[in-house]
């Protein structure tokens, strides 16, 4: 039973979704944003965890994801990469899942969140790269998305509008980063 007294036909009573090591997961589908779905609903096919990736990899899926308008599962992919990489590279990682989350958090309405999120990722990524000594980590343009990151964070706090994540996904490579 949900808190709202309803009942979900695909999970068993008050069972708590669990992954197969017996983790709390919750199994609930998700929209393209990462949304919670009511059990039952059709959703997007769920980011798997845990999966080591190439640097490369990691940035062409991430990407992929991004233009498809699904940040939240790109937030998963460099999540992914930040916890199974090189301890010297964290916090590139991390902060890029940050930058995808506030592209998340964007998209859904949420301006304050988004526009604090997109700063603190923009912020963590040219930390990192400034103190690595590496512009293009990866071939990741660091300092275009994070200026594409501060231009969306002003405008979603000015205008307070929802935006389209995958119309402004940035460009994670290249001369264009940022779109």
């Amino acid at each position: 039973m949900g808190s709202t007294g309803e009942t979900y036909p695909d999970r068993p009573g008050d069972a708590r979704d669990r992954d197969s090591d017996g983790r709390a997961r919750n199994a609930r589908p998700r929209d393209g944003l990462g949304r919670p779905l009511p059990y039952g609903a059709d959703g997007v096919p769920r980011q798997p965890e845990g999966v080591v990736r190439t640097p490369q990899e990691t940035v062409a899926e991430a990407q992929r994801l991004l233009d498809e308008g699904k940040p939240f599962h790109a937030h998963e992919v460099f999540e992914d990469a930040w916890k199974s990489g090189p301890d010297q590279e964290r916090e590139l990682w991390r902060g890029l899942a940050q930058l995808a989350v506030g592209l998340t958090h964007a998209a859904r309405g949420n301006s304050t969140g988004g526009a604090r999120l997109l700063r603190r990722g923009a912020g963590a990524a040219e930390a990192w790269a400034s103190g690595a000594g590496q512009a293009l980590p990866h071939g990741i343009d660091v300092v275009s998305v994070a200026a594409w990151a501060g231009e969306l964070a002003a405008e979603v706090e000015r205008t307070g509008r929802s935006v389209d994540a995958g119309g402004r996904a940035p460009r994670l490579r290249g001369p264009e980063a940022g779109r």
